[in-house]
């Protein structure tokens, strides 16, 4: 009895060893020929939102002088853009300083605090480009005198997002048939497609000088466009 059931085992185990085998082999087939090609794809739009960055600079003899007279300012800052219809979600200040001056290097003065100066800033966007040049009048007329950069975007990138990611898969499929073409070989099913994008971002445009005193013409501003790009990597089978 014992005599058998080792004999049963051993042909068992043989089999399973045999119905491997056929499986192992066909793992070890060819491996498929592919062909990785990327893509380039861009669109292009007018941005239709603005951001810039405007602020009071004030100075006193002690701090608090400094600081109540850009509150002051500051305030009138905030009326301003009020008036102009700019919510309060599209202001948030980007921040306040409180530095203390000394004499020049060249001053005969010992080196000692001489007053303050405070520094306030907010961040605004504006949804209309066409107010932002008359928006940054009235800031200057208010009371702003410190301006930083202008920065021009698209308030739902996502539409031309979707145009530059189908430039950029036909981009790479005509690459594809080119190099199939010019190696003599046919292209099979699409094994991967990975996406790489990014928006380019805008130059801004920074405002150099300016003046308390408006000319009656507004502010010339313009926006250009924005570009989104996308790319693309996609893998072929060849035949």
């Amino acid at each position: 009895m014992i005599r058998f059931r080792d004999g049963l085992l051993a042909v068992v185990l043989l089999g399973s060893a045999l119905a491997a085998v056929p499986a192992m082999a066909q793992g070890d087939g060819p491996t498929p020929r592919l062909l990785t090609v990327s893509g380039e794809g861009q669109a292009k739009a007018r941005p239709d939102q603005a951001t810039l960055s405007a602020g009071v600079v004030t100075d006193g003899k002690t701090a608090a002088d400094a600081l109540g007279a850009n509150s002051r300012a500051m305030n009138a800052v905030f009326a301003t853009l009020k008036r102009l219809g700019i919510p309060d979600k599209s202001i948030q200040t980007s921040g306040i300083n409180v530095t203390p001056q000394y004499p020049d290097f060249n001053s005969k003065q010992p080196h000692r605090v001489i007053g303050y100066q405070v520094s306030n800033s907010v961040t605004v966007t504006v949804d209309n480009l066409d107010n932002l040049g008359p928006a940054i009048d009235a800031l200057v007329s208010s009371g702003a005198n410190s301006l930083g950069d202008v920065s021009f975007s698209i308030r739902d990138p996502k539409p031309l997002m979707a145009s530059a990611r189908e430039d950029a898969v036909k981009d790479a499929m005509a690459k594809a048939e080119t190099l199939s073409r010019a190696a003599g070989v046919s292209l099979g099913p699409i094994v991967s497609i990975s996406e790489g994008s990014y928006a380019a971002p805008p130059q801004p445009m920074r405002i150099l000088a300016f003046t308390t005193a408006v000319d009656k013409a507004p502010t010339p501003v313009a926006a250009g466009e924005n570009s989104l790009s996308a790319t693309v990597s996609v893998t072929w089978e060849i035949r």
